[in-house]
Protein backbone atom coordinates (compact mmCIF):
# COMPACT_ATOMS: atom_id res chain seq x y z
CA UNK A 1 0.00 0.00 0.00
CA UNK A 2 1.52 3.39 -0.95
CA UNK A 3 2.22 5.94 1.75
CA UNK A 4 -0.44 8.60 2.31
CA UNK A 5 0.68 12.15 1.47
CA UNK A 6 -1.42 14.57 3.52
CA UNK A 7 0.30 17.51 1.81
CA UNK A 8 -0.23 16.40 -1.80
CA UNK A 9 -2.44 19.42 -2.61
CA UNK A 10 0.12 22.00 -1.39
CA UNK A 11 2.32 23.74 -3.97
CA UNK A 12 6.01 23.07 -3.33
CA UNK A 13 8.29 26.05 -2.68
CA UNK A 14 11.91 26.67 -1.80
CA UNK A 15 11.11 26.41 1.91
CA UNK A 16 9.11 23.18 1.61
CA UNK A 17 10.74 19.80 2.26
CA UNK A 18 12.85 18.24 -0.45
CA UNK A 19 10.87 15.60 -2.31
CA UNK A 20 13.20 14.18 -4.97
CA UNK A 21 16.85 13.67 -5.80
CA UNK A 22 19.39 12.14 -8.15
CA UNK A 23 23.00 10.96 -8.21
CA UNK A 24 25.42 13.39 -9.83
CA UNK A 25 28.38 12.44 -11.97
CA UNK A 26 30.57 15.52 -12.36
CA UNK A 27 30.88 16.60 -16.00
CA UNK A 28 32.52 19.74 -17.38
CA UNK A 29 30.19 19.85 -20.41
CA UNK A 30 26.72 18.65 -19.34
CA UNK A 31 24.10 20.40 -17.24
CA UNK A 32 22.23 18.47 -14.55
CA UNK A 33 18.79 17.08 -15.42
CA UNK A 34 17.29 19.43 -12.80
CA UNK A 35 18.53 22.57 -11.08
CA UNK A 36 19.05 21.58 -7.46
CA UNK A 37 17.60 23.05 -4.30
CA UNK A 38 20.34 21.38 -2.31
CA UNK A 39 23.47 19.26 -2.60
CA UNK A 40 24.95 16.55 -0.41
CA UNK A 41 28.17 14.49 -0.62
CA UNK A 42 28.99 11.05 0.78
CA UNK A 43 32.76 11.61 0.79
CA UNK A 44 33.86 15.13 1.63
CA UNK A 45 35.96 17.42 -0.49
CA UNK A 46 35.76 20.27 -2.96
CA UNK A 47 32.87 20.56 -5.43
CA UNK A 48 33.18 22.86 -8.44
CA UNK A 49 29.76 24.05 -9.63
CA UNK A 50 27.94 26.34 -12.00
CA UNK A 51 25.20 28.13 -10.08
CA UNK A 52 21.71 28.61 -11.52
CA UNK A 53 22.62 32.24 -12.23
CA UNK A 54 25.67 31.20 -14.28
CA UNK A 55 28.51 31.88 -11.83
CA UNK A 56 31.22 29.20 -11.62
CA UNK A 57 32.86 28.61 -8.25
CA UNK A 58 34.38 25.90 -6.08
CA UNK A 59 32.73 24.99 -2.78
CA UNK A 60 35.70 24.06 -0.59
CA UNK A 61 35.86 21.12 1.79
CA UNK A 62 32.19 20.09 1.89
CA UNK A 63 31.49 17.74 4.79
CA UNK A 64 29.75 14.40 4.17
CA UNK A 65 26.11 14.08 5.14
CA UNK A 66 25.41 17.82 5.31
CA UNK A 67 22.59 19.22 3.16
CA UNK A 68 23.90 22.37 1.47
CA UNK A 69 21.05 24.50 0.19
CA UNK A 70 22.35 25.73 -3.14
CA UNK A 71 20.82 26.06 -6.60
CA UNK A 72 23.22 24.60 -9.15
CA UNK A 73 22.88 23.67 -12.81
CA UNK A 74 26.18 21.79 -13.30
CA UNK A 75 28.81 20.00 -11.22
CA UNK A 76 32.20 20.21 -12.89
CA UNK A 77 34.64 17.29 -12.99
CA UNK A 78 37.59 19.70 -13.00
CA UNK A 79 38.42 20.75 -9.40
CA UNK A 80 35.84 18.37 -7.84
CA UNK A 81 37.31 15.72 -5.54
CA UNK A 82 34.27 14.98 -3.35
CA UNK A 83 32.30 11.87 -4.32
CA UNK A 84 28.90 10.35 -3.77
CA UNK A 85 27.34 13.66 -4.84
CA UNK A 86 23.56 13.86 -4.71
CA UNK A 87 21.34 16.63 -6.07
CA UNK A 88 18.14 17.28 -4.14
CA UNK A 89 15.07 19.19 -5.30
Amino acid sequence: MPATDDFEVYAPGLTSPINDGFDITPDDDADLPNVTRALMVAVGGDVAVVLKGGTTLTLPELAPGVVYQIRISRVLATDTDASGIVGLF
